[in-house]
């Protein structure tokens, strides 16, 4: 492996509070993932592997979760972007919170929870695509998480309906974790990848109970290579969520060992530049 450029931006870290809001998704059964994660352990994971800045991404459709973030931002300067949420199916009231959250120079992008939303076809709702245009118009990105087998389809329509909308996929949708399905997801996110406005994260490809070695994740990463190219990708640890599978330093050397093939100019748009373009981050900076 050769070694890996700096600086690298981790796009898509967590932070939350169990005290602080609800995380119906996030049960007891779910082990030590069940506890609340502050930016200061969220820091020294950073520290250990030589990540400077990183992203803060929501984790509840809810305005306390982000809150606690932009929070997190201005207490700690390594916290270079945060992407919240808005009631993307209430314009009027999306465009409020949108006024509200641009106000702080951190806010950077708009996800929501679309794996746990009951409406197979809310990325089609007429009041949705309002919203979404509306972040187009202010040049926001918007992720969608955990995208197949549900909404990776509808993930490219949304793209090609709105080509002013630049969207994330995180995870690459969340490739399947056997074979039997793996053609369709590749035929989906490849949809999604013809649409000049989009981009994915190589983020959250752990799969509990499977082993997380560069032989496991070299498929998902070598297809995000041929249909995004290095500079329509980004990384993202998902920590804390990596403490179900390797722990950040193990996910991270994983991925280290693969960035390390490209060249120093692939690498550099992977690890940093391509999260700087899409998020404006000199924007905070400056």
């Amino acid at each position: 492996m050769s070694t890996v450029v700096s600086p690298r931006i981790d796009a898509h870290l967590h932070i939350w509070d169990l005290d602080l809001s609800e995380y119906a998704w996030l049960t007891p059964d779910m082990g030590a993932l069940h506890a609340t994660f502050t930016p200061e352990q969220a820091r020294r994971e950073l520290d250990t592997c030589g990540v400077e800045r990183a992203v803060l991404v929501q984790a509840e459709d809810s305005e306390r979760d982000t809150e606690l973030m932009l929070d997190a931002a201005d207490r700690h300067p390594w916290v270079v972007g945060v992407v919240g949420w808005v009631q993307l199916d209430d314009p009027p009231t999306a465009e409020k919170q949108l006024d509200r959250w641009q106000q702080h120079p951190a806010f950077c992008g708009v996800r929501h929870l679309v794996h746990d939303d009951p409406r197979d076809d809310v990325l089609s709702l007429p009041a949705v695509r309002r919203s979404l245009r509306v972040l187009g118009e202010r040049g926001l990105p918007f992720e969608v998480p955990n995208a197949w087998p549900r909404h990776l389809a509808a993930t490219a329509a949304l793209a090609e309906a709105l080509p002013e909308l630049r969207i994330v996929v995180d995870h690459l949708g969340k490739p399947p974790s056997g074979d039997e399905h793996w053609s369709q997801w590749r035929r989906d996110l490849a949809a999604v990848a013809a649409q000049p406005g989009t981009v994915a994260k190589v983020s959250g490809l752990q799969v509990p109970g499977r082993p997380f070695t560069v032989r496991d994740v070299r498929p998902a990463w070598e297809t995000a290579l041929q249909l995004f190219g290095p500079d329509r990708l980004m990384w993202g640890s998902d920590w804390p969520l990596t403490v179900l599978v390797e722990g950040y330093a193990g996910t991270w050397d994983v991925i280290a060992t693969l960035i390390g093939e490209l060249t120093a100019e692939e690498q550099a748009m992977l690890l940093a530049g391509t999260a700087t373009s899409v998020y404006r981050l000199g924007r905070r900076s400056a």
